[in-house]
């Protein structure tokens, strides 16, 4: 697969921050996060996705949990003070983004959102997440990505 630059990789490259890139064959249209993870031979644990959602305020959030996970409303609403949060549809996605539905990157979106990084990530020597585009993949330091995105570390998974 030739080598593409996407916005999440411009991003990291004007700051100086040390990534890998990995890329994946998605022509089987397998482009869910759990199959990400086996075709790179990577741990569940260590590939997140980013999902998006917006509260009754009409506020937009970035939600970067593990794959195998899922993301517990309840605690994702409190935590951003909404009376309640539903993820935003996916043909809104680029809308919102700028990204599509399984390339969707925490990186470089359209607006610096307020993003909240599952805990365990605190846990994690490096994290992988989209890097913008289907097929391609970047692992970075979650300290890295966090001051990348300001994001901050939250218990979101349902238990």
């Amino acid at each position: 697969m030739a080598q593409v630059k996407t916005n999440a990789m411009r991003i990291l490259d004007k700051k100086n921050i040390n990534y890998n890139i990995i890329t994946y064959e998605n022509k089987d249209g397998k482009i869910d996060g759990l199959s990400v993870a086996a075709k790179i031979g990577k741990s569940e644990d260590m590939v997140y996705k980013t999902l998006v959602a917006q509260g009754v305020s009409k506020e937009l959030y970035v939600f970067v949990i593990p794959v195998k996970e899922e993301l517990d409303l309840k605690k994702a609403s409190k935590i951003c003070g909404e009376k309640k949060i539903e993820m935003i549809k996916v043909t809104d996605i680029n809308k919102y983004t700028g990204y599509i539905r399984g390339g969707c990157s925490p990186i470089g979106m359209k607006k610096l959102y307020k993003t909240f990084i599952n805990i365990t990530v605190e846990t994690l020597e490096n994290v992988i997440v989209s890097g913008g585009k289907i097929g391609v993949q970047i692992e970075i330091s979650p300290k890295n990505l966090i001051e990348t995105i300001n994001a901050k570390t939250e218990d979101l998974i349902k238990s």
